[in-house]
């Protein structure tokens, strides 16, 4: 039994530590798309919106990827909840900026062909 406590720790440990990896890779995107996209606002960059749109979309995922591993060590129904919520919530802000994007892009195409 005290070897199962063990191997509990120690994945509950690995996961904690894949949770916190993913969570600084979706900060360190976001807040590098944003010096860039602040930036392409001081250069006049027609593409800004679409490439600050690009790295909220990737940072999201990001972000979406540690909370999905969070719910490995989740332990009460009331924690899955409030999981399950924060999911759906990014999972409709990353369809909303994938949308946003493919607009952007129709548009940047428009204009390029005008």
């Amino acid at each position: 039994m005290e070897i199962l406590l063990r191997v509990e720790a120690i994945f509950q440990l690995i996961v904690q530590y894949g949770i916190l990896l993913l969570e600084f890779a979706g900060v360190a995107i976001l807040l590098s798309t944003t010096v860039k996209s602040i930036w392409g606002c001081l250069c006049h960059d027609s593409r800004v919106r679409l490439t600050l749109a690009q790295g909220i979309a990737l940072a999201l995922e990001f972000k979406l990827g540690g909370e999905v591993l969070r719910t490995v060590i989740v332990r009460e129904w009331s924690e899955m909840a409030i999981l399950g919520a924060i999911i759906l919530l990014r999972g409709a802000l990353t369809f909303l900026i994938h949308w946003e994007i493919k607009n952007e892009e129709a548009q940047i195409k428009s204009k390029e062909l005008n």
